[in-house]
């Protein structure tokens, strides 16, 4: 099945995907590659080819030992629709962990908005996590150092130390955190950081169908995925806080928040 044949059906057929270049807020590459050597993990999402799926949510949860049934994940997937009247609409049903079945807008609370598909001026996916930034507000609140970020460059939780005071996800810019139902401490994506130290891709990035999600060593800049960092225009998300995502991404707009 190909990507076309997998949009259809639905609303969200990527009519819009022609982006003009003044909606696109750009990373000066420079500044990508940090000074030290070694391994430095950055995440790449590719919004042209994410469909919205859900198998990342999905994969990730049952990598990850996050219920299915809770109403968090560490991944999430975000669609956004925007009519020809000048209404704009995102959503995210469960995450997106069975997709987008529903060519409705989920307005929350039971509540469903009908697009008539005419009435579509553009519309697309927006994968997003944990950002793993440079500089993370959630380490810096942490009173215990449950939240560290280590020399790799990927923002760990340790269980152990977290006391559930919840400063880390009150801190976080983008909604990135919560707390495990289960073990009832603070979690967010780690990257799978048990997976890539062995040599195997993130559960989300192995389970996307389209190569939507990529993960690469900044400091290579052999590696296939910091070359397209480093030579295509790519985004990062809420720029203004200053925090230096390292999860960037290609197609991203100004309106995605």
């Amino acid at each position: 099945m190909n990507r076309r044949d997998f949009l259809k059906g639905t609303i969200v057929v990527i009519a819009g995907a022609a982006v003009p270049l003044s909606s696109l807020e750009f990373f000066d590459p420079c500044e990508v590659l940090a000074v030290n050597p070694g391994i430095h993990w950055a995440f790449l999402v590719d919004t042209y080819k994410c469909v919205g799926c859900g198998f990342c949510v999905k994969a990730c949860k049952l990598e990850n030992d996050v219920p299915l049934e809770a109403k968090v994940t560490r991944t999430w997937v975000e669609r956004y629709v925007y009519t020809r009247d000048g209404h704009q609409y995102v959503d995210s049903p469960d995450g997106a962990l069975q997709g987008f079945p529903e060519p409705r807008i989920d307005m929350g609370l039971g509540e469903f908005k009908e697009i008539e598909p005419d009435n579509v001026g553009k519309a697309f996916f927006v994968p997003k996590l944990c950002n793993h930034c440079d500089t993370p507000p959630c380490t810096q609140v942490c009173p215990v150092g449950a939240t560290y970020k280590n020399d790799e460059g990927v923002v760990l939780v340790d269980r152990s130390w977290c006391i559930g005071c919840g400063y880390c996800i009150m801190a976080c810019p983008y909604g990135a955190r919560y707390f495990h139902p289960v073990y009832k401490v603070a979690d967010k994506c780690t990257l799978c950081y048990h997976r890539i130290t062995k040599g195997l891709p993130p559960a989300c990035v192995e389970a996307c169908p389209f190569g939507a999600r990529k993960i690469c060593n900044i400091q290579d800049s052999n590696d296939p995925v910091t070359r397209l960092i480093l030579s295509e225009r790519v985004g990062i998300l809420k720029e203004e806080f200053g925090t230096r995502p390292q999860a960037f991404y290609i197609g991203l707009t100004a309106e995605v928040r």
